[in-house]
This record gives C-alpha cells, sequence and structure tokens, in this order.
C-alpha cells in the first residue's frame, strides 16, 4: 500500500526560497562559467599533446627485448598482456590467474521510492502531495530503513554480512618484456563472470551476522550456496529474504593490446607534451598507431561537448533560481505566475545561451579568432532576441 504525505507552503514562504534561490543561482553561474572556460583550454592542450604525441611516436614492431635504443622514446606496439600472478579474495578464499579480480556485492532489501505532485492555489501558495511505495529488490549497498517515511517499513532491513565490493589488480603485468604501470594496466577491460568450485567456508562463517531467529533455525554452512559465478548467503537462492547477499566474482583475464606511451628502462610513463599536458593511451586488441590517434582526438571531442552542454545547462539553471522570483510574485493567480514563468524559462534560456557562448569565444580568441569572432555575433544576436521578450512580456 502506498503512503502519501501532503505539505504546503503559503506565498511568504516561498517567496523567501525563491530569494535565497538567487545567491545559489550566481553561485551556479560561477561555476558553470569557470567550467566552461576550463574546458575549451583543456580541450585545445589535450588536442596538442595528442597531435605533439603523434609526431615522436614511432611504430615498434617487436618488445620481445628490453631495448635501450627505446629509452625514452613513445612507442605504439600491440603484444599480449599477461601476469604469472594468481589473486586471491580475502574474504571467500576465491583464487584465479587474471589482471584483475572483482567481487560485486548485492543485498536484497526494502527500498523506498517517491513520487510527488505539486499544486498551486490562489494566493500564491503551494501544496504538494508525496507519495511512497515500497519494494524488495537487490540494492547495491544496505538500505537504512529507520528513515523511511511510512512508519510500518521502518526497521525491517537487515543484512547477513556487511561487504564491499573489491578488486585486486595482478600485481605484475607483463607486455612482451616490458611491465605494465598502474594507469595503463587499469585501462585493461574485458571483464568475464568466473566459474567458482569452491568458497572457504570458514572464512565465509566470519563475516556472516545471524539474528537469533536464524541462529535457531540454520547453521552457518546452511546459509552458503555457491553456484557459476555467485556465492549466495541466505537460506534459499531461490526465494531471496530481507538481508540476504548476494556476491559475484569476475575476472579479467590476459589479453592483446595496443599502447602508446614513452618507454622508461623496463616500463611505460605517460609522454608528457610541451604544453605540460600527458598523454597515453591502451586500447584492447590489435589496432594500428593511426587508429588509436584518431580515437583519442574522437574521445577528447565527444567529453569537450559534454562538458559544453553541462555548463551550458548550468547557466541556464542559474539564471532561472535568479529569476524565480518574478514567477513567485505572479504567483499570487496562478495562471499569471504560469505565464511569468515561461517568460522568464525563454529569457534564461537565452541568455544562458548567449553567456556561454561569449565565455566559450573569449576562451577560443587566443586560439581561433575567426571561431570566436562568430560566435560572440551569435550571443549578442541572442542577447537581443531575449531583450525583445523582455520587453514584450
Amino acid at each position: 500500500m502506498a503512503y502519501t504525505e501532503t505539505t504546503s507552503k503559503n506565498w511568504f514562504q516561498r517567496l523567501g526560497e525563491a530569494f535565497k534561490g538567487i545567491l545559489i543561482g550566481f553561485v551556479i553561474i560561477a561555476l558553470a562559467t569557470w567550467l566552461l572556460w576550463w574546458n575549451e583550454g583543456r580541450t585545445f592542450k589535450t588536442a596538442g599533446a595528442i597531435g605533439e604525441a603523434e609526431l615522436v611516436t614511432q611504430d615498434v614492431k617487436d618488445i620481445s627485448k628490453v631495448d635501450p635504443a627505446l629509452e625514452g622514446k613513445v612507442i605504439h606496439a600491440i603484444d599480449r598482456a599477461d601476469t604469472k600472478n594468481i589473486l586471491r579474495d580475502p574474504v571467500f578464499g576465491v583464487e584465479t590467474n587474471a589482471i584483475n579480480l572483482e567481487r560485486e556485492v548485492e543485498f536484497y532489501q526494502w527500498e523506498e521510492h517517491s513520487h510527488s505532485e505539486t499544486r498551486k492555489k490562489l494566493g500564491g501558495g503551494e501544496e504538494t502531495v508525496t507519495t511512497y511505495t515500497y519494494e524488495q529488490t537487490w540494492a547495491s549497498d544496505p538500505v537504512d530503513s529507520n528513515s523511511f517515511k511510512d512508519p510500518s517499513y521502518r526497521g525491517l532491513n537487515t543484512t547477513l554480512a556487511k561487504l564491499d565490493d573489491n578488486t585486486i589488480w595482478a600485481p605484475e603485468v607483463t607486455f612482451g618484456a616490458y611491465k605494465l604501470p598502474d594507469f595503463l594496466k587499469h585501462s585493461i577491460s574485458g571483464s568475464t563472470p568466473m566459474t567458482l568450485a569452491s568458497v572457504d567456508v570458514n572464512a565465509v562463517k566470519g563475516v556472516i551476522t545471524m539474528s537469533e531467529a536464524y541462529s535457531n533455525m540454520y547453521t552457518p554452512e546452511e546459509l552458503i550456496h555457491v553456484s557459476g559465478s555467485t556465492v549466495y548467503l541466505g537460506p534459499n537462492p531461490g526465494s531471496p529474504s530481507i538481508g540476504d547477499v548476494r556476491v559475484t566474482f569476475s575476472q579479467t583475464p590476459s589479453a592483446e593490446v595496443s599502447i602508446i606511451a614513452q618507454v622508461i628502462r623496463d616500463t611505460f610513463e605517460p609522454f608528457t607534451a610541451s604544453n605540460g599536458y600527458t598523454f597515453s593511451r591502451l586500447t584492447m586488441g590489435k589496432i594500428g598507431m593511426a587508429t588509436m590517434f584518431e580515437g583519442a582526438r574522437s574521445d577528447n571531442n565527444l567529453m569537450a561537448w559534454i562538458l559544453r552542454v553541462v555548463g551550458v545547462v548550468l547557466v541556464m539553471v542559474g539564471l532561472g533560481m535568479i529569476l524565480r522570483p518574478l514567477s513567485v510574485l505572479g504567483d499570487v493567480i496562478p495562471l499569471v505566475g504560469d505565464i511569468i514563468g515561461a517568460g522568464t524559462g525563454f529569457v534564461a534560456f537565452l541568455l544562458g545561451l548567449a553567456w556561454s557562448l561569449i565565455i566559450i569565444a573569449l576562451a577560443w580568441i587566443r586560439f581561433r579568432p575567426l571561431i570566436a569572432g562568430g560566435l560572440i555575433a551569435v550571443a549578442l544576436l541572442l542577447v537581443c532576441l531575449s531583450y525583445m521578450k523582455g520587453r514584450k512580456a
């Protein structure tokens, strides 16, 4: 059954919150402005580091021996990332020969979900009805049910074991005659589920916390079930109970990889460009040097656009918070407030886009003057449109 909670705010409370939001809006705009400025510099300098690395990288076909002639050189090479290390999970005693060993833990818990509907009232007040629903599901962390809104669900969550996700990396991963440092090693992907033969039952028993009711019904051994890649802690894997724990193991096996990095003795480090930015890359499979550099450029451009969109949206949100008191003032008559809110929202969109374009343009003046000039022209047009829209409103 759903649990509902109704809260109300009068016009003065809403107006006070709106005016407090102005300060937060300015802070958001300041942070977004810095993000937009920094991102353009990051994008340009990263592109410069990629281009500079490409000019000095040499393709090495054979790395079966440490070659002193490669010392300090930036190389592209293809070989097998391999290890002889045996990795062991300290709790379950699971062992494997792999690049890494991953433990993912899930807890069967009650979870709270909420849905709110807000209605404006004549006179500027506002009423919010929040509906809370509850379901049993697998969660990545234990859920504190003591904070649930519905008192009948509080304190229902328990857990048979307090465990964390864990990833163990092989101390030594070879690449031909060379050793991969952590920054390259951690870029190796291709995780696959393990097939578990058994676990260290005595060690697992040490992490199980049994209630008095469970202690009277089961022994710790009866709560440990191993199947495929999963260790299940609970009475019945086919019918989960609140507090059951599911632990899944996976491993990243040895694999062919392609790298671009600077040789330092028998290992590697990132190439440092003249602008201070660094570059290195590891890609799964046998990938040519040109393709790897093209992929690096694509990733840099994708990140640039993601951060641009985030920055622009934050500027618009900040401006919306600054203009919000106008719509709250108009909410004395709800329809009037809606009209003003739509107008201020559109103005915030135009001004936010204009401000963002100006910041991006200013950042690009040093690097791309023609593009910067075009962006400034578009920004001024948006400012004019927002001014005309404001006068019309």
